[in-house]
Formats: structure tokens, C-alpha cells, sequence
């Protein structure tokens, strides 16, 4: 399996971040030794000291394709979940910088904690869906995906031209506003609508 990703699919992160508007999705990839699963707790890594969250909609492939239309882009999945993109900052910094790519700031072990899969059929509307997460109890980071400046049906529509869709992959569709550090002792959680699907630790 593989992870595809977007960047800077929300106005307000876009700002925050100090970027500009691209014409097109940022797309990037992760490796499968990114994913962490079952709440398992996030080892911060001695090669960074700027490790950020990046709460976002994920949404889990159960067909295969190519070339997708956006009015059957619904038709590949049946379950999304709310996952954590975790940055380092100090390396993508660096990176950007220097002009290279960032994919070690993005794509390091465990660098995408996911929550429990739910059925997409619990919510009446993938385009209105609010998310959240907490970090030791205290809301930092809030979105609805009716603020993605590409819908989920365009954005695997677009990566599908590029990248075969197998079963099993799954898609970070972007993060809103409010990414900041996290530390070792901290609890997060992320939830869909008032639906807890993830919890874990940092240490």
C-alpha cells in the first residue's frame, strides 16, 4: 500500500503558513513504514526538534483505479478516518531552503498516525464534515471539509492520473489552519464530528 497526500488544500493553512496559492494540488507520497495504527504511541525522533501536527480527513481506497472521474471518485472508498501528517519542521526548513525536496520532514517511521476506519455512509455529506483535534484535552486545530480548496472527488480525480489507486491506500486530503509542536507526554486526539477515532501518546 501507499500514501498520497496533499498540501496546502485550506485557505486558512495556506495563510498561516506564509505560501502562496498554488494552480495546482501539492501532492506527495509516504512510504507504508509511515503509517502508525491501533493508537500506538508516536516516538519522537532524536533527528528533529520541531515536530508538528497536522490533523486531517484520510480517506481509505477499496478499488482499483485510474483516471477517475470526479462523479465516480465516491465509488473507490467506503471509509475515511482523521489521521495526523506529522512535520518536521526544522528538516522541511531546511529543505525548502536549499531547494530540494522535503520528503524526509513528511515521510519519516510513524509519521502518519491514523484512527479507526468509519463508514463513509455515517455522514450525509463528505463535503461538510467537521474534524477536530485535541492535544491534552485543549482543541488546537478545527476544519469542516467544505473549506478544501479541492474537493475529495477532484483530489483523486487529479492523483489518479498520475498514480494507480490499489486497495488499501489511503489519502491525506490536507490539513486547516492551527498546526503547531507537539512534545513528549502529550495526548492527542482527533475526532470526526464528536466521534473519537484517534487517540495516542507522544514520548
Amino acid at each position: 500500500m501507499k500514501i498520497l497526500a496533499i498540501g496546502m488544500n485550506y485557505p486558512l493553512h495556506v495563510k498561516e503558513m506564509n505560501n502562496t496559492l498554488s494552480p495546482e494540488p501539492v501532492i506527495f507520497c509516504k512510504p507504508d513504514s509511515a503509517l502508525l495504527i491501533n493508537n500506538k504511541p508516536f516516538f519522537y525522533p532524536d533527528f528533529s526538534s520541531d515536530i508538528q501536527y497536522e490533523a486531517e480527513i484520510v480517506v481509505k481506497f477499496d478499488r482499483l483505479g485510474k483516471n477517475i472521474a470526479p462523479k465516480f471518485a465516491r465509488r473507490y472508498f467506503s471509509e475515511i478516518t482523521v489521521g495526523i501528517d506529522f512535520t518536521a519542521r526544522d528538516l522541511q526548513k531546511r529543505c525548502k531552503e536549499k531547494g530540494l525536496p522535503w520528503e524526509i520532514a513528511k515521510s519519516f517511521d510513524n509519521s502518519s498516525p491514523i484512527g479507526r476506519m468509519i463508514p463513509k455512509a455515517k455522514f450525509p455529506d463528505i463535503q461538510n464534515i467537521n474534524f477536530h483535534l485535541d492535544v491534552n484535552g485543549t482543541t488546537v486545530q478545527e476544519g469542516n471539509t467544505k473549506d478544501m480548496l479541492l474537493s475529495v472527488d477532484q483530489i483523486i480525480s487529479h492523483v489518479s492520473k498520475f498514480f494507480t489507486i490499489k486497495i488499501g491506500d489511503l489519502l491525506f486530503t490536507g490539513t486547516p489552519h492551527g498546526v503547531g509542536p507537539v512534545k513528549i507526554g502529550d495526548r492527542l486526539q482527533a475526532y470526526l464530528e464528536d466521534e473519537l477515532a484517534l487517540d495516542f501518546k507522544v514520548k
